[in-house]
């Protein structure tokens, strides 16, 4: 019995505040033998929404349509290789006598790195040098005989004597060469990497000795993904950063991208030049890059605004205190704030909070006016 009065009078309380809210409903009121309110269509300044004797308006909150511009912001992941770098390989097999290889440590170009075994090139660039000189003094002796009208010394022992001299010339200079081929010097300015290369080893021709980075600038090479490939542009800035700088970004700018995606990963490689004079990055290093692009304005609005219904996203906006739902297509989100395109003007009022239990046509009330009236 006492569970029975408790449901009774907990029924009455939720009648009574349903009837002062949203008033007596008509069925009950023909019941108590009241005539039924007829609903008027203009709403009473001051008075309150859904009371009898009133228009039943939607309260909601509305705000005028307004455009900006969007941030376009993309952040991807990718590695770091030196500008320029130079893989220094043996052209000549041999043993090796002098060496300079210290790792990390800066050479100028033509500096010596490190020496073979020359001897039996200092020794054939001797011989070829002997046999230079015999030429010449023989071509000089023909020259002199000829000069004076003897017949002992033709013309084609003349040319002969001139042939024999260019070949000895030409077997000094590839003597020459050989003997330099024996000293490897530094093609480019930069750092040594390791080298596993010390005196007393001996090298086979094609062997790799060390490596050399000029990392005073760096090439970032990451991935964009489709849907930001207009953001691609030679020269458009880029930011880096590397978790071992932390707080801390490098500058940089596109200096080439790809001609197509990658048909798996549909994205596109793309090359950054950045400058690294201090000499803080290595190559190899991963890092993060930032681009970022701000768009033409754009209608914007909140989240609460957009609403979804068999044709798509939509929005909400008052025409005289009735509503119209606009469609709209959705370009952005940033938090709470979606970038839109749609028909509607701009200055127009949209609903931004209320609008999931709106219907077309639908009256409202903004709930800034309505606290306006009551206060």
């Amino acid at each position: 019995m006492k569970n029975l009065i408790v449901i009774i009078v907990s029924v009455g309380v939720l009648f009574g505040a349903y009837s002062y809210t949203f008033g007596v409903p008509d069925q009950i009121a023909q019941l108590w033998g009241e005539p039924a309110v007829q609903e008027e269509a203009p709403a009473q300044a001051g008075g309150r929404p859904g009371a009898r004797g009133g228009s039943r308006s939607t309260i909601v909150v509305m705000a005028p349509l307004e455009e900006r511009s969007y941030t376009l912001v993309l952040r991807t992941v990718g590695s770091a290789v030196s500008l320029r770098k130079a893989d220094i390989m043996a052209s000549e097999a041999g043993e090796v006598v002098e060496s300079a290889l210290r790792a990390n440590a800066l050479v100028e170009q033509g500096d010596v790195i490190l020496r073979l075994d020359d001897r039996t090139e200092r020794l054939s660039l001797e011989i070829a040098e002997a046999e230079r000189d015999q030429a010449e003094s023989t071509l000089q002796r023909y020259e002199g005989l000829h000069e004076t009208g003897s017949s002992v010394v033709t013309d084609v022992a003349l040319f002969e004597a001139q042939v024999a001299l260019r070949l000895a010339e030409a077997n000094v200079g590839l003597a020459q060469v050989a003997l330099d081929d024996r000293t490897i010097v530094a093609p480019i300015a930069g750092r040594l990497g390791l080298s596993d290369v010390h005196v007393g080893d001996r090298l086979t021709s094609g062997q790799t000795i060390v490596t050399i980075d000029d990392s005073t600038r760096l090439i970032a090479e990451f991935e964009v993904p489709e849907r930001s490939i207009g953001l691609l542009e030679e020269g458009k800035q880029v930011f880096v950063t590397t978790p071992t700088f932390a707080g801390r970004s490098f500058e940089g700018s596109i200096i080439a991208f790809d001609s197509r995606l990658d048909s798996v990963t549909r994205s596109a490689t793309v090359q950054a030049e950045i400058d690294n004079a201090e000499g803080l990055l290595l190559s190899g290093m991963t890092f993060t890059a930032r681009m970022s692009e701000e768009t033409d304005p754009l209608p914007v609005v909140p989240s609460t605004a957009v609403t979804w219904d068999r044709s798509g996203a939509g929005i909400w906006v008052s025409n005289d205190g009735r509503t119209t739902r606009m469609p709209i297509a959705i370009r952005y989100r940033d938090g709470d704030r979606i970038w839109i395109e749609t028909d509607a003007p701009l200055g127009s009022q949209i609903v931004t909070e209320g609008a999931s239990k709106l219907r077309e046509g639908t009256t409202v009330v903004s709930a800034r006016a309505g606290e306006g009236s009551r206060s």
